[in-house]
């Protein structure tokens, strides 16, 4: 979902640093599956702890933490906090405003580090944008933060900087795809017309009656994936192995294919013929490349193909989706993120108890996916700053060495 509404706040005073996490929860067991890719390196391994730049020798790193205290994973939290100095600015300094006055006053020193283990806290300063990313010192290496997509931060400008941009992807795969799984199943089985059918008898006696006729078995369909990325693995793992699907993808590079005969995947060469082959596309990868469903791409539809939305409501043109709706052209659709949330487009919303599921931007939504961003964003503070590999980078491609004197 799109970060809140930034409202100016005045400048707060400095905040002192944080002590100790949220009273204890019991923690949960690993997110991380072992059909994910590995982590790529980042470029800047080295064979001992990177000095800290900005203070005397012997000082701990500096780590900025935007948004609430941490809350699952106090083990780690504790580990952390013996590593690093940890400063959280305050609710009020987190609005844009106020925190571009102390990022150039220089009121948290010359971090190292930037924290955001959770999505629902720490974005109140907005897009990370020029604006902020100039007025970060030199020191800053690593920004981990929860949540899987990325389109609310300047990674590629971050790269440029020497700052790896970290995610939590890895820790939200396996709730988004379980989420995936109930949508794909969704469009075959006419869920939002049975679903909404229970209101009145009428309506349950005439679902009852027609809903075989519009529903269909996942077994021997063609699934086909746009991204194979953590989550897309899921995906395609469960819906082969469960329901006996055919997974094919299309990605900005192929997967070794070791990893494809793992999934039961095939690459496929061009979105086009992905989804001219496809029973059900989903959509699972990050924003960025522009709308990447829209009226020409609508029209490689099969007739009555199905399409599940799990990435950004951006990569889809809701108007020309709707069109396909109406027209016929496309069976059902599942829609849990949307172009201008929290508003739902109103003709797609004119179809949520008929041909199309749509929900609340819930799929990485549980307590473990939490659990998991916390935890991931920690380590992998933990490992540059140490001089070793980011868990979780995406925009390794566009890193640049940060030498330091």
């Amino acid at each position: 979902m799109a970060e809140p509404t930034n409202t100016p706040m005045p400048t707060a005073p400095p905040t002192p640093r944080s002590t100790s996490p949220a009273p204890a929860h019991t923690r949960l067991g690993s997110t991380a599956s072992s059909t994910l890719s590995p982590p790529k390196p980042i470029g800047i391994t080295t064979s001992a702890p990177l000095p800290v730049p900005g203070g005397p020798v012997g000082t701990k790193p500096i780590v900025l933490h935007i948004g609430d205290p941490v809350k699952y994973n106090p083990g780690t939290y504790m580990e952390f906090i013996r590593e690093f100095d940890v400063v959280r600015p305050s609710a009020d300094e987190r609005q844009r405003p106020a925190f571009i006055q102390a990022l150039r006053e220089r009121r948290w020193g010359d971090f190292s580090a930037i924290f955001r283990p959770f999505w629902g806290t720490g974005g109140e300063m907005g897009h990370w944008d020029a604006e902020l990313i100039s007025l970060l010192p030199d020191s800053v290496r690593v920004f981990a933060s929860a949540g899987t997509g990325f389109d609310w931060a300047d990674t590629k400008l971050l790269g440029e900087r020497g700052i790896v941009y970290c995610n939590g992807g890895l820790a939200a795969a396996e709730a988004v795809s379980d989420f995936a799984v109930a949508m794909i199943i969704s469009t075959f089985r006419v869920l939002p017309y049975c679903i909404a059918s229970t209101a009145s008898p009428v309506g349950f006696q005439a679902c009852h009656a027609s809903a075989t006729a519009l529903s269909h078995n996942l077994r021997g369909r063609v699934l086909g994936l746009v991204g194979l990325g953590n989550i897309g693995q899921q995906i395609a793992l469960k819906c082969s192995l469960a329901f006996g699907m055919y997974a094919r993808y299309y990605d900005v590079e192929r997967k070794p294919v070791a990893l494809e005969q793992k999934l039961h995947a095939r690459c496929v060469d061009s979105l086009e013929n992905l989804v001219r082959e496809s029973d059900c596309v989903v959509l699972c990868t990050p924003a960025g490349a522009g709308q990447l469903i829209n009226k020409e791409s609508l029209a490689w539809f099969k007739p009555g193909a199905r399409f599940v939305n799990v990435a950004r409501g951006s990569l889809v043109d809701e108007e020309a989706l709707a069109d396909a709706l109406e027209e016929e052209r496309l069976s059902n659709v599942a829609l849990d993120v949307h172009a201008n949330e929290p508003n739902v487009h109103p003709r797609l919303l004119a179809l949520a108890g008929s041909r199309a599921m749509l929900t609340c931007h819930n799929a990485g939504g549980t307590v473990e996916t939490h659990v998991g961003f916390e935890e991931l964003a920690m380590r992998n503070i933990m490992a540059v700053l140490a001089g070793g590999q980011a868990i979780s980078p995406v925009n390794t491609h566009w890193l640049k060495s940060k030498v330091v004197t």
